[in-house]
């Protein structure tokens, strides 16, 4: 966790956390996958008209993400994109249901871990010098 931060501190980006969501993972993480790579306002957007239940989390988390890259990072929020979101399983609430003739089925109730990192997209000027330096390597090799 600690070299993660270290690595966003050094990158420019930001991170928000939900601990317990009380979704599965598998169905966080559909709502998860479709923001990722997607700008911070395209992202809060989608996730305003989406008809899934666990989406007002997500919303809520990414909405921490991006308080956190504006006040904490001095980032900007226009140029903010969802560099990465992942969803981990948290833990596992078992109850039982009874059944006919002294029985019983076992219910299981998950939660999950999500996390959402947010980063300035880089300006034309940077990307260009990047890649000029990635293709100058490319030929002296």
């Amino acid at each position: 966790m600690a070299m993660l931060k270290e690595t966003l501190r050094k990158e420019g980006g930001a991170l928000a956390k939900a601990k317990a969501i009380r979704s599965s993972a598998r169905k966080l993480n559909l709502v998860a996958a479709s923001i990722r790579g997607k700008s911070a306002a395209a992202a809060l957007t989608l996730l305003t008209f989406e008809k899934r239940r666990v989406s007002d989390e997500v919303k809520k988390v990414l909405q921490a993400a991006v308080a956190n890259a504006e006040n904490n990072h001095e980032l900007d929020v226009d140029k903010l994109y969802v560099a990465e979101a992942w969803v981990g399983r948290a833990f596992v609430m078992k109850r039982f249901h009874t059944r006919g003739r002294g029985k019983s089925a076992g219910i299981e109730k998950p939660f999950s871990n999500l996390t959402i990192v947010v980063k300035e997209k880089e300006t034309d000027t940077k990307l260009s010098a990047k890649r000029a330096r990635s293709f100058s390597k490319k030929k002296e090799a």
